[in-house]
C-alpha cells in the first residue's frame, strides 16, 4: 500500500492537524461506541490522537496501533506510558492479525489517504469479531474544511497546478455524501450509520496556520515544495491576505466537518 499523506516531521504533523485530531477523537469514540473488557484497533493512528484518548478508559484490555509512516509508529511509542497499548508499523490493507482478534476496530482520519478504501475496510471487518465495530470517520474536504478551502481555491486562482491541486484535494477517497456508507456495505457490514461530527479549528495567527504547510507538511505542503521560490512568495502572500481578510493579522477560527461511519461485523 501508498499512503498520499506526506509526513516529514511528527511536530510538523501535531501542527498541521494532531492537534485537531485531538479534538475529534472524543466525539468519535462516542460515535463509535466502547465496553469494558474490550481489544481495540487503532487502524492509521498517526501520532496517537485517537489512541491516547482511547487509553482514557481504564477498563479497555488491549489497543492495538498502527500506521504507515515509520515517522508517527516513532513519536507516538515515545509518548507511550500504558502497558495496555502496542504501536507497530503496518499496511491498513493488509493488516497483520488473526481473523476476529479485536472487538472493535476504528480509523481515524485515515481512509481518505489510503488508495484502496475498502481493502481497508474489509481487513477491519476480518480482525473485528462478529457483533464488533468497525468504525471510521474522514475530512469532508470539499464541504466541511473553510480553513483549508482558503487557501486551495486561492492557489487554484492562481495557476493550472493549483487547480489540478484542488481537485486531488476535493475528492479523495471516502469524502462524499454517503460514500463511506456504501464501501462499509460493499465490505459485508450491517446495521451501518453515518453522521457528521463538528470541531472548530482556532488559530493565533496567520505563522500558526501557514507553518506546518510552508514547512511541506501534508498534501498541502507538498503541493508547496514542488513550486520554485517566487511561486512560494506569491502563493504564501495570496493565502495570508485570504486569511487576514482585510483585518489585521490574529486570531481566526474555523468550523470543520468530518463524515463518520459505524457497521457491525455480521
Amino acid at each position: 500500500m501508498t499512503s498520499s499523506f506526506t509526513v516529514h516531521q511528527a511536530s510538523g504533523y501535531e501542527q498541521l492537524m494532531g492537534r485537531w485530531s485531538r479534538r475529534l477523537a472524543p466525539k468519535f469514540i462516542d460515535f463509535a461506541g466502547l465496553a469494558g473488557g474490550e481489544k481495540i484497533l487503532d487502524v492509521g493512528c498517526g501520532t496517537g490522537s485517537l489512541t491516547f484518548e482511547l487509553a482514557k478508559s481504564a477498563g479497555l484490555a488491549e489497543i492495538q496501533a498502527i500506521d504507515f509512516s515509520p515517522v508517527f509508529i516513532e513519536a507516538a511509542k515515545a509518548r507511550n506510558t500504558d502497558p495496555r497499548t502496542t504501536f507497530s508499523q503496518a499496511d491498513a490493507t493488509a493488516l497483520p492479525f488473526a481473523d476476529d482478534a479485536f472487538d472493535r476496530a476504528l480509523a481515524l482520519l485515515v481512509l481518505h489517504f489510503v488508495p484502496e478504501a475498502g481493502k481497508a475496510v474489509a481487513e477491519m471487518r476480518r480482525v473485528t469479531r462478529p457483533g464488533g465495530v468497525v468504525a471510521a470517520v474522514v475530512w469532508d474536504h470539499f464541504g466541511g474544511m473553510p480553513g483549508m478551502r482558503m487557501m486551495i481555491d486561492t492557489v487554484a486562482a492562481l495557476s493550472e497546478s493549483g487547480r489540478q491541486m484542488r481537485s486531488r484535494y476535493c475528492f479523495q477517497p471516502m469524502m462524499q455524501p454517503g460514500e463511506m456508507k456504501r464501501t462499509f456495505v460493499e465490505q459485508g457490514l450491517a446495521d451501518v450509520t453515518e453522521t457528521e461530527l463538528m470541531i472548530r479549528m482556532d488559530y493565533a495567527d496567520f505563522d500558526d496556520y501557514w507553518a506546518p504547510i510552508g514547512a511541506g507538511e501534508g498534501p498541502l505542503g507538498k503541493y508547496m515544495s514542488t513550486l520554485d521560490a517566487a511561486e512560494r512568495a506569491r502563493t504564501e502572500a495570496a493565502v495570508r491576505d485570504a486569511y487576514q481578510a482585510g483585518r489585521p493579522d490574529g486570531p481566526r477560527s474555523f468550523a470543520n466537518v468530518a463524515w463518520a461511519c459505524r457497521g457491525v461485523v455480521r
